[in-house]
């Protein structure tokens, strides 16, 4: 088995869903072929891969290269976790730039101008990377973790509908954050699904796997009391730290990112998320600086601070990621367990997956992706569909699927024209003067990758 990570020059992404692979036994005498354009990062990654392998004795071969159709030649199953540029730089950008001409936004990466700008940078070499997946290993599964997820996925799957491609995200892992502590029970007691699209998705049903009761109304009562409490800094950075999304600091593993005066406050970046619980009476599986990037009322009411302080903190923590080592002791991706499934045929269900619509949500176009739970097995990734879907959070959706649809054929075929009308169809956009003007500086600021556009 042939195993590809496209990106793996990075510290983060290499050097943990490698420690995923040397945990998984099923996968025990593959070839994990590490790619990245940046040869020097790229070395690093695979010297400490290899170290670990020969300190451990593992029955694994690694390889490195930066030729792209040499990694993919024969692959089995592919991983791509790739940006471009200066990650904050840009993104600074997307974020500062369209408020800078007028146009509101809260973040800035996935939603809004921003996540437009940012689509249409990283949806070209994306592309090609699946063009050389589909010339020399067609039958290959690729796993995306990439952002703007959606776009992303839309836009494959558009221009190669025989690729088997799927989007992968962290935040339904959000869910085993604090459901056990509302509802006073372990994780593996509940039945859960979730959808919608990725960022802007919601808990659809819940229920306890020992006594098969609906756990919605236990959500629901004890929730907002839950997202109340004070939470410390300390506590965030230990969670983070616990599941792999902070760094090792010298001289301690414990230690707040963020400098505050005041030593807890209540659970940052949940002020619209409390608002969807209580108009929609449904609990979101992401937090205010993602999900308020689809929803133009979401600056009147988002934690503002808490959005700031993340990004902050997201920031120091990719900064510092090249301190990162290799740990196997437990499985950060479930990319991995995925590629077990299908490997074993042992059928699981997914929490969560970005593929193609096709009737899965009712309501929403076919041809967009969602994010949706599904069944894992030797016959591959199929997604399970609702059969009703919540009417008011389903109108939200239905919103910015427009937006994707025309951001998904602005990259494919290079129109500036249909990025403006993107731009144009994005919620929040309550204005159009300035519109080119807004393009134009982004195309001269970010002129390497957005230069396609004519």
């Amino acid at each position: 088995m042939k195993l590809v990570l496209i990106g793996a020059g990075s510290a983060q992404f290499g050097l943990g869903t490698m420690g995923d692979m040397f945990r998984s036994r099923l996968l025990r005498g593959a070839e994990i072929c590490l790619m990245d354009i940046n040869g020097e990062s790229l070395e690093r990654v695979r010297k400490i891969g290899q170290d670990f392998i020969d300190g451990k004795g593992l029955d694994f071969t690694l390889t490195a290269t930066t030729d792209r159709a040499e990694a993919l030649d024969g692959a089995d199953h592919v991983i791509i976790s790739i940006e471009v540029g200066d990650r904050f730089e840009l993104w600074d950008q997307d974020w500062n730039y369209p408020l800078q001409y007028g146009f509101n936004q809260i973040y800035g990466e996935n939603g809004g101008a921003g996540g437009l700008f940012h689509s249409l940078r990283i949806i070209p070499p994306i592309l090609d990377i699946c063009s050389d997946v589909m010339r020399l290993a067609p039958a290959a599964t690729v796993f995306c973790y990439s952002n703007p997820m959606t776009s992303i996925t839309t836009a494959v799957l558009r221009k190669f509908p025989e690729l088997k491609f799927v989007g992968m995200c962290h935040e339904i892992a959000s869910l085993h954050r604090y459901l056990p502590g509302i509802l006073g029970t372990d994780f593996e007691n509940l039945r859960l699904r979730a959808g919608g699209l990725n960022h802007f998705s919601v808990l659809i049903s819940a229920e306890y796997a020992d006594t098969g009761a609906d756990a919605y109304p236990d959500i629901l009562e004890k929730a907002p009391g839950f997202f109340e409490k004070a939470l410390g800094y300390s506590d965030i950075w230990e969670y983070a730290r616990r599941t792999g999304h902070a760094p090792e600091t010298e001289g301690s593993t414990h230690q707040p990112i963020l400098d505050h005066s005041e030593p807890s406050r209540p659970w940052s970046d949940r002020k619209l998320f409390r608002e969807i619980l209580k108009r929609y009476r449904l609990l979101p599986i992401t937090v205010d600086s993602h999900i308020g990037e689809y929803i133009p009322w979401a600056r009147d009411t988002a934690d503002h601070q808490g959005i700031r302080d993340f990004y902050e903190f997201y920031r120091r923590a990719l900064s510092t990621a090249e301190r990162m080592v290799i740990d196997d002791s437990v499985t950060r991706e479930r990319v991995v367990p995925i590629i077990e499934a299908m490997v074993s045929d042992e059928a699981m269900e997914e929490m969560a997956v970005n593929i193609m619509n096709n009737g899965l949500i009712p309501g929403l176009p076919d041809d967009v992706a969602v994010e949706v739970p599904a069944t894992v097995s030797g016959r591959g990734i199929e997604g399970i569909g609702f059969d009703t879907y919540p009417r008011g959070f389903a109108a939200l959706l239905r919103n910015y699927t427009g937006t994707y649809d025309l951001i998904a054929e602005a990259a494919i075929h290079g129109s500036r024209e249909l990025a403006a009308q993107a731009l144009l169809a994005i919620p929040s956009t309550d204005r159009i003067r300035d519109l080119d003007a807004l393009i134009d500086h982004m195309v001269q600021a970010q002129r390497p990758w957005l230069d396609y556009l004519k």
